[in-house]
């Protein structure tokens, strides 16, 4: 009987353990992503069968003429989506709406975005936004880019 106490002791231990290890694991994580720099975060709407609903948060990592999304919460090195400079462009901003609000951070905006046979949705916080929309605008020398015509 006395050893059901140590039993419980040591489940309890191996517990901590792991949840600290699946912690220390998702922070390397992060940070192995984010080494080179020019990282953001953002979240991605991945579904949009339910109004207001979908959105996953994560951390965008623009690499040349990529934006390479990974999910926050993932042990996956590999970007879960990535969008091309050259076939993104961007169709509108707003405000999050109805039950957006309760999960986007207040100070963000969401961009809806057009890719080939797709529309994306990309929720950022309003500081990053300029960067993002200079990043999207950004054209090799003597090239001319429409891609945010349909901005106010």
């Amino acid at each position: 009987m006395s050893g059901t106490p140590v039993k419980v002791f040591e489940g309890i231990g191996v517990g901590v353990l792991t949840v600290l290890v699946v912690l220390g694991l998702l922070f390397v994580r992060r940070a192995v992503i984010a080494r080179g720099g020019g990282t953001i975060e953002l979240s991605l709407r991945l579904t949009t069968v339910v109004e207001g609903r979908g959105w996953s948060s994560g951390l965008g990592r623009f690499i040349g003429d990529e934006l390479r999304w990974y999910r926050m919460f993932s042990f996956a090195f590999r970007p879960r989506r990535v969008l091309s400079r050259q076939s993104l462009a961007v169709d509108h901003q707003r405000a999050p709406q109805g039950p957006e609000r309760l999960v986007l951070p207040a100070d963000w905006v969401v961009v809806r975005c057009s890719v080939p046979q797709a529309v994306v949705e990309i929720a950022m916080a309003q500081t990053t936004l300029a960067g993002f929309l200079s990043w999207i605008e950004a054209a090799p020398p003597g090239a001319a880019s429409t891609r945010l015509s349909h901005l106010p």
